[in-house]
């Protein structure tokens, strides 16, 4: 293609990002002061990805990072189609029709599966779908969950672990004022769950929760924290890992970890107990597909191994945990769309250094990738806009070596008159601001931040209204 102005509209190249989470919106930000027109899509009418329907309700600051994507709406240059799907109402050869960048940020959808015998017994989930669920997303708010039992039990040992394990034991006076889905509310205040154990493959040291996530179980309510002093007792090569190579957040782990098991038991009538060094190895129940009773799992042992890595290993010992519910949060991996080069022993787009590439390594002309997607579920929201910056450094590049994708359709009206004859029920950015203003409105006379809207037709429906209504 010709030589590029960057500041210059009328020649400005156009990219497009599929994906309106963090990475989406840092990648939009970037691109749009390099100079580029964008437009970003989204499967869903409503943006900001996991900000939205991943983070956990009770945690409003963590939320409010969408004023900086709010900012970058508002620039010249950017576009949303909310209610378009790449694979569903577009194909990847259209958008490269039309773009001289196409960029990916789908996110990891996927939870990992455990692979053992009763996994799929009713009453075993995925903690991705729960998170959904509890926060409203469409496509998870009619999925039902059993909470008339006693015990849960969570497994893995990172921040969505510990969010969930959370959540099921909130009194009804910390959820009232979040932005929980109502349906969510109803049952978690009508839920018998008592205790929620959150077990983990590995060690205390190694344990993957940021120190704030593990602090503030400390302030729950109605229920304390309950740690076997025999469980941080730890073998000499995670004490030698912990002492000369962990960072700092491991070690405040540690210390927060044996703060929580020798402080008295709290008066409480709900409780979480945090047990390591323990993998799954069956999921029991009634029958042979008949609702989970129990977990039986396996004691494991720190080893270093031949190439100094730490790992869990085995050591025969079982024990068996009556449940009545489980959650599994053992990482995350995306899913293959369109044909997009996807490298499924990985569960990501296939890339190199954020160039979407074949599986020889070959840069695939004008694609790209960021986020999780890109890399894997790793860090935390801050980390994308590093991500996305690494990504657009690449496509700015490319656009200086006039080596960007050559679209055969370049007029902006004829690109948003081609989303809205694919996909009738569009959302423009200014029916989202209709959205966000009704459910914001919904919110206030009981003091929530909004009240969501939790199906598709109903979100349509309002995003046709003007913000004024």
């Amino acid at each position: 293609m010709t030589d590029i102005a960057p500041d210059s509209a009328a020649t400005a190249p156009r990219a497009v990002i599929v994906g309106a989470g963090p990475s989406g919106f840092y990648c939009a930000d970037q691109l749009l002061g390099a100079g580029f027109e964008v437009d970003v899509l989204d499967a869903l009418p409503t943006p900001f990805g996991l900000v939205r329907a991943g983070v956990a309700p009770d945690h409003p600051k963590i939320k409010s990072v969408t004023r900086v994507y709010e900012k970058t709406a508002r620039k010249d240059g950017f576009r949303f189609f909310g209610g378009v799907s790449l694979g569903e109402h577009v194909t990847r050869a259209e958008l490269l029709e039309r773009y001289d960048v196409v960029v990916y940020a789908l996110g990891t959808s996927d939870d990992n599966r455990l692979g053992i015998p009763g996994e799929d017994r009713p009453g075993v989930h995925g903690a991705t779908q729960f998170v959904s669920w509890y926060n409203g997303h469409p496509d998870a708010s009619d999925h039902a969950y059993n909470l008339d039992v006693e015990r849960a039990v969570v497994i893995g040992n990172g921040n969505v672990a510990i969010d969930v394990a959370r959540m099921l034991v909130l009194d009804a006076s910390e959820l009232a004022p979040t932005d929980t889905a109502d349906h969510a509310i109803e049952a978690f205040t009508n839920s018998k769950v008592q205790e929620v154990v959150l077990l983990g493959r590995r060690g205390p040291a190694q344990a993957a929760f940021t120190n704030p996530e593990l602090r503030e179980l400390a302030d729950l309510e109605r229920a304390g924290v309950e740690v076997d002093i025999t469980d941080l007792e730890l073998d000499e090569a995670s004490a030698t890992w912990l002492e000369t190579e962990a960072d700092a957040t491991a070690k405040r782990n540690v210390e927060l970890l044996r703060d929580y098991a020798a402080a008295s038991p709290k008066n409480a009538s709900h409780k979480i107990v945090l047990k390591f060094l323990r993998s799954p190895v069956e999921i029991l129940g009634e029958g042979e597909d008949g609702d989970v009773t129990a977990i039986k799992v396996v004691r494991n042992e720190i080893r270093r191994g031949d190439d100094g890595r730490l790992s869990a290993v085995a050591t025969g010992d079982e024990e068996i945990i009556e449940c009545g519910l489980v959650l599994r949060s053992i990482g995350y991996r995306g899913k293959p769309v369109d044909d997009v080069p996807f490298d499924e022993r990985r569960g990501l787009i296939r890339n190199v250094g954020g160039r979407v590439s074949a599986e020889s390594g070959d840069a695939h002309t004008g694609e790209y990738v960021v986020g999780w997607i890109k890399r894997g579920p790793s860090g935390v929201i801050g980390t994308n806009k590093k991500d996305s910056a690494d990504t657009v450094a690449k496509i700015v590049e490319d656009r200086d070596a006039n080596a960007l994708n050559t679209p055969s359709i370049t007029d902006p009206d004829a690109i948003a008159a081609f989303y809205a004859q694919r996909a009738p029920e569009s959302v423009t950015w200014a029916g989202w601001e209709a959205i966000d203003a009704h459910e914001k409105a919904s919110g206030e006379p009981h003091g929530r931040p909004r009240v969501k809207l939790v199906r598709v037709a109903d979100l349509v429906e309002r995003s046709r209204a003007t913000t004024a209504s």
